[in-house]
């Protein structure tokens, strides 16, 4: 979900859901209270307690009380001279928050609350001329603090009186302080409960991945790569923490090769140091011979001339593979690609590594089975690089004495494909996969007879990707390797 939306849902919730619930509950609680008051004192209908004001509800209260008096007056008794009659009046009006006030003859003839009574005589001489026969009066006292109703009637002797129903409007009810304040405590709780909500929403949605996007980055900065940042929504901060995740995987990759560009690089640099050593040594052990005149005869010396040549032709080929190398890592391979015909192509590469595999007392077998008019384009000078390297490591590893090597040239469909194979000793299935990786050598002993830097396939398989060609082995130990590759032929 986006936090567009959720925002949206916050708002709407923090807005919309309060209010819907208070509205509810205030309308429960209403309701409730309501059928109690009208219960507690024994009205026939339920009042609505927040419908109106707080004098209707207060007027509401003493209807049974002023039914009761106006049957009384109809009947023309003297109940209203009889002061425990009065009495009793006014004890169930006290339940009702009110008081009985009875005037005969214009001065007070029974005060329920006699100090009130005192401070509304003003009020009743205002009024005293007012004449309601059959109805009530109300109205308010001066200070808006009292509810009066009045009704004037004749006494049984003929004298005039009026009787007068007064509520307090200031001290409010129990019910209605109830109300309020379970209606105030309900909607704080809503509003809490909301919010609460809304903050635990919140944390796991947004403070939580933040967290952890925080931690990781404290991760990466001491230098520790090996975790994982889970993603668990496709928002923006999803989002964020998917291209976090990538950036450290990005890191840890890089990280990595940087490690292994290290762990290579002195790899390459003890590989060279140990196959330079060899001829060198070699050297210097012929030319003392030379100086100590050790090489007495012209054939001896012949001997010792040749041999410090072709050592020489060694670290010069080790020196050649160590540039190349450098070039390849920076991916700075100088090519010159041109129409290459297949057929005379590798005719001439077998006529000249044919003197070197015939010195050595290896077989070359060459088998063309191409069309003499089919091309390639490729780089001459890299395919030799290929083509040598390729015998040059199968002669490394040459252990029988009489050493054959065959290259078979096939045409298979939009491509051409040249396979070199030998009789050595082969290569096992573990170690197979990894002969074109950079200094991998099937003999990793550095005192080993074999030499060599272990980045002559890995130059091969490179020369040929950027080719656009592909390069694979196989071998059977005890019997001989195959190595493959293929080019892509000019369709005419």
């Amino acid at each position: 979900m986006k936090i567009r939306t959720r925002l949206a849902i916050a708002f709407l919730t923090i807005t919309v859901v309060p209010i819907s619930l208070i509205y509810v509950t205030i309308i429960g609680l209403n309701s409730y209270q309501a059928r109690a008051f009208s219960q507690t004192y024994g009205l026939s209908e339920e009042v609505d307690l927040l419908a109106g004001s707080s004098i209707r509800v207060f007027s509401r209260l003493t209807e049974s009380i002023q039914k009761e008096i106006d049957r009384d007056i109809n009947e023309k008794t003297d109940k209203f001279e009889d002061e425990t009659y009065l009495a009793d009046l006014n004890g169930r009006l006290s339940m009702k928050h009110s008081f009985l006030i009875v005037r005969k003859a214009g001065r007070i003839f029974f005060a329920g609350d006699p100090k009130t009574t005192d401070q509304l005589a003003s009020e009743f001489i205002d009024y005293e001329d007012m004449e309601y026969l059959s109805n009530w009066g109300n109205y308010l006292d001066g200070k808006t603090e009292h509810l009066i109703k009045q009704k004037n009637f004749t006494f049984p002797d003929g004298e005039e009186g009026s009787l007068y129903l007064v509520t307090n409007v200031v001290d409010v009810i129990p019910e209605i302080k109830s109300t309020i304040f379970e209606m105030f405590f309900t909607s704080v709780l809503i509003l809490f409960i909301t919010g609460a909500f809304l903050t635990v929403w919140v944390y796991q949605s947004i403070w939580r991945p933040l967290g952890k996007l925080q931690e990781a980055t404290k991760k990466i900065r001491d230098g520790n790569l090996d975790f994982t940042l889970e993603i668990e929504d496709d928002d923006e901060i999803g989002q964020l923490c998917q291209n976090f995740e990538e950036m450290r995987l990005r890191l840890k990759e890089s990280t990595e090769e940087k490690i292994q560009y290290d762990k290579e690089s002195k790899e390459l640099i003890s590989n060279i140091s140990h196959d330079l050593k060899t001829p060198i040594t070699a050297i210097k052990g012929y030319v003392e011979g030379i100086m100590d005149g050790v090489a007495s005869s012209p054939e001896k010396l012949d001997k010792y001339i040749r041999t410090i040549y072709n050592k020489a032709n060694d670290m010069d080929r080790l020196i050649d593979e160590l540039t190349f190398y450098s070039k390849i890592d920076t991916n700075k391979i100088p090519y010159t690609f041109s129409k290459i015909n297949v057929a005379n192509y590798f005719r001439d590469c077998i006529d000249e590594v044919g003197l070197e595999l015939e010195a050595r007392g290896v077989e070359l077998g060459y088998f063309n089975y191409v069309d003499e008019d089919v091309m390639v384009i490729a780089d001459a000078e890299q395919m030799k690089r290929v083509i040598n390297n390729i015998i040059g490591n199968s002669l490394k590893y040459m252990d029988k004495k009489n050493g054959i090597i065959n290259i078979r040239i096939r045409d298979v469909g939009d491509f051409i494909q040249i396979g070199i194979e030998d009789n050595g000793k082969g290569i096992g299935p573990r170690e197979l996969p990894y002969i074109f990786d950079r200094f991998y050598r099937t003999d990793s002993s550095r005192n080993s007879s074999k030499g060599g830097s272990g980045i002559g396939l890995s130059i091969v398989k490179k020369i040929i990707e950027d080719h656009g060609g592909k390069i694979w082995a196989t071998s059977k130990e005890g019997i001989g390797t195959e190595i493959h590759f293929v080019l892509r032929k000019i369709m005419v």
